[in-house]
């Protein structure tokens, strides 16, 4: 059954952009917020995604890329 819309909580997940080394780029993807703030601020994310793509490596019998940078979706750039 479909959810009433507006019944998910907001705030839950901060969404990455990430580069990898070979140029590549994933858009969106999802951390959940409360790993973020604190001293470290975003830093937690690069873990959390490095993580995620040793998963999908292991599954798909690729190995993983190395990530070149991670930035919040719409951060502006300095």
């Amino acid at each position: 059954m479909a959810k009433k819309p507006g019944t998910n909580p907001k705030g839950e997940f901060a969404f990455f952009d990430v580069v990898y080394e070979d140029g590549s780029q994933r858009s969106n993807r999802r951390v959940p917020a409360e790993l973020l703030g604190g001293l470290d601020k975003d830093e937690p994310a690069r873990a959390f995604i490095m993580e995620q793509d040793r998963d999908i490596a292991e599954k798909s019998g690729r190995p993983p890329l190395a990530i070149k940078s991670v930035t919040r979706t719409g951060a502006k750039k300095r």
